[in-house]
């Protein structure tokens, strides 16, 4: 059974690919973000390069940071943004 997962971009990330958010659909093999960040680059455009450095980005499922390896389980929705600085 296919489900789908929201992925909310924010700052640069949002810049680049022109996009606030997207919903996608999850294969059988998506697993963990980073299983979501190869089906994102594998669509081409402007994907590979936003996602060719995972290093300088961040991630949240469902609110909850996580990582590469993090895996999607039930989560509803994927954050992907670069790392916060304050001043």
């Amino acid at each position: 059974m296919d489900r789908s997962i929201n992925l909310v971009y924010f700052a640069w990330v949002r810049e680049r690919l022109g996009l606030d958010s997207e919903i996608i659909s999850l294969g059988a093999g998506a697993e963990t973000i980073d299983d979501v960040l190869n089906m994102l680059v594998e669509r081409g455009g402007a994907y590979p390069d936003v996602f060719s450095d995972v290093a300088k980005l961040r991630f949240a499922l469902d609110q909850d940071y996580g990582t590469p390896d993090s895996p999607i389980g039930m989560a509803q929705e994927l954050a992907i943004f670069p790392p916060v600085t304050g001043g």
